[in-house]
């Protein structure tokens, strides 16, 4: 059980209904970190923000992010994302064995080359923060990333670890 009251969607009013509306009618249910978020419903109306920021990018698209979510609550054993992010990575084509192992092998992902080095290059920078050097960057720029499109990515990225840890101190990631 949750340490914290949220509102379920079966309740929702006003403001939470309306952010809650966006994800039922998109995924046909709201993920339970955005129901962990109408405890603060500016908090949750901010992040409903950012996920419309990201589902119309101009450059990071719906497979590289969805493989940055996957694998980032892979890394932090963020169940609820690791399950939600599977999904919607089997709704792209992958099975459970090719999901297993780019889980294992992320070098291995079928996605655009300009896609993987992004994806990869995030993974080590939230393994590794310490470890990303200059060259990181500039091969990321050889292959036509910006500046934005490198932050945004590992942006993206670290929003799963920050949601993860709440769900987990929250006990709300097994719900």
């Amino acid at each position: 059980m949750a340490l914290i009251r949220t509102v379920s969607p079966e309740n929702a009013e006003g403001e939470i209904k309306e952010q809650y509306s966006f994800f039922i009618q998109r995924a046909g249910l709201v993920p339970k970190p955005f129901e962990m978020m109408s405890v603060s419903p500016e908090l949750l109306k901010t992040q409903g923000s950012v996920v419309k920021y990201y589902m119309s990018h101009p450059t990071l698209g719906f497979p590289l992010l969805s493989h940055i979510r996957y694998l980032v609550a892979k890394e932090y054993d963020y169940q609820f994302c690791m399950n939600f992010n599977k999904q919607l990575l089997k709704m792209q084509g992958m099975d459970d064995a090719g999901i297993t192992e780019i889980g294992i092998y992320p070098e291995k992902v079928l996605l655009e080359e300009k896609d993987k080095a992004m994806l990869l290059f995030v993974l080590k920078a939230i393994k590794a923060p310490k470890a990303t050097e200059q060259k990181d960057i500039d091969a990321l720029h050889n292959i036509g990333w910006t500046d934005r499109d490198i932050f945004d990515a590992m942006a993206h990225g670290v929003n799963m670890i920050g949601s993860g840890m709440m769900m987990k101190a929250f006990k709300m990631d097994a719900c």
